[in-house]
């Protein structure tokens, strides 16, 4: 559903404003998670998540918020900062979730739609419009869709390498959420509450670096090294998490891997900086639908290469397979994005 509906909400967010798709999204959304807390059947309960990536899908639209208040040289660290959320809410969104369901499962979903109305009362409140008469582009249903979507900012100079450079990096980076539980059992033994917290040193490590480091590291190297460099530099953690064989170094590794999380908001700023203000929504809709891409199709690659090297049947024995897989797809997306800067119009910033 994100991958189908962010571009028309991102479309929708250039013609009508930020504000009023965020906050009917959000409204949407705590009537949808009403619906799956209470759901007697699970043709409700999809129903409730059909609804659900529809709403979620609004990334674009925050993100396209995000662009249109920050200057260029300051777009990457806010483009961070939006990470840093996500990363703080992927530590603490299953904590707070664990502890709800001790009161029953249908908990978390009353206390996500508490949350979800206290964040549209704020919007309502606190959330300005940011686009003006001179950014509004008319509504064109060819681009609210994402083959339409593709095409017109694929136009764009340098975008078609750089939308390959991000597909390949997504799904690298979802190595870890796809398969870090089972790759860290089968090469270690953990148990689920060291998985748990070796993803939670994940998750606050890369909230840091998004929220705070980023903006040392872009000011060091500029957003075009930050990408070029980050890019290597994950090819080069994923290669060792691939090979690792003590768990006492993998929890070492982990904040260091985080370190590579820079690579995301400084190559989505890039891209921004290449777009005209009344594309913003449009390109950040087509930034969530690769993201959805990823998301779909990680999991389904990564398990099944965990299942190819880790199997009875397997003829060699390699739980980092994955990883290793990661890496490759990591180099990749390197060999692109330097392909992209030796054009003369793949490098303009």
């Amino acid at each position: 559903m994100q991958f189908l509906f962010a571009p028309l909400l991102g479309s929708l967010s250039d013609r009508f404003g930020r504000r009023p798709v965020l906050l009917i999204s959000l409204a949407v959304m705590a009537l949808d998670y009403v619906l799956m807390a209470v759901a007697g059947t699970i043709w409700l309960l999809l129903f409730g998540r059909i609804l659900g990536g529809i709403t979620a899908a609004t990334h674009s639209t925050a993100s396209a918020f995000m662009a249109d208040i920050s200057p260029p040289e300051k777009k990457a660290q806010n483009f961070g900062m939006i990470a840093a959320a996500f990363g703080a809410g992927f530590v603490l969104g299953p904590v707070v979730g664990g502890l709800l369901a001790e009161l029953g499962p249908r908990a978390p979903f009353w206390a996500a739609a508490i949350l979800t109305i206290a964040n549209f009362l704020f919007g309502y409140f606190v959330l300005p419009e940011t686009v003006t008469d001179d950014t509004r582009r008319d509504f064109d249903i060819k681009r609210a869709n994402p083959a339409g979507a593709f095409r017109y900012i694929g136009a764009l100079p340098g975008l078609t390498a750089l939308m390959v450079v991000y597909f390949f990096y997504q799904i690298s980076n979802m190595v870890y959420p796809a398969v870090w539980a089972y790759y860290t059992t089968a090469q270690f033994g953990w148990s689920p509450g060291m998985i748990g917290a070796s993803l939670a040193v994940y998750g606050i490590a890369t909230a840091i670096t998004q929220g705070f480091l980023i903006r040392r590291i872009i000011g060091a190297l500029g957003e075009r090294k930050t990408v070029y460099y980050g890019l290597v530099y994950n090819a080069l953690t994923l290669t060792l998490i691939g090979f690792v064989t003590n768990g006492w170094l993998l929890i070492a590794l982990t904040p260091l891997a985080a370190l590579g999380a820079v690579v995301a908001p400084a190559l989505t700023s890039v891209m921004s900086q290449r777009a005209s203000d009344d594309q913003q929504g449009e390109l950040q809709g087509v930034l969530t639908s690769i993201n959805s891409i990823g998301m779909i199709v990680a999991p389904i690659v990564m398990t099944q290469v965990f299942w190819l090297f880790t199997s009875d049947e397997a003829s060699l024995r390699i739980p980092g397979a994955p990883f290793l897989l990661a890496m490759v797809m990591m180099l990749i997306a390197w060999m692109v994005y330097s392909a992209s800067l030796r054009n003369p119009r793949g490098a303009q910033a």
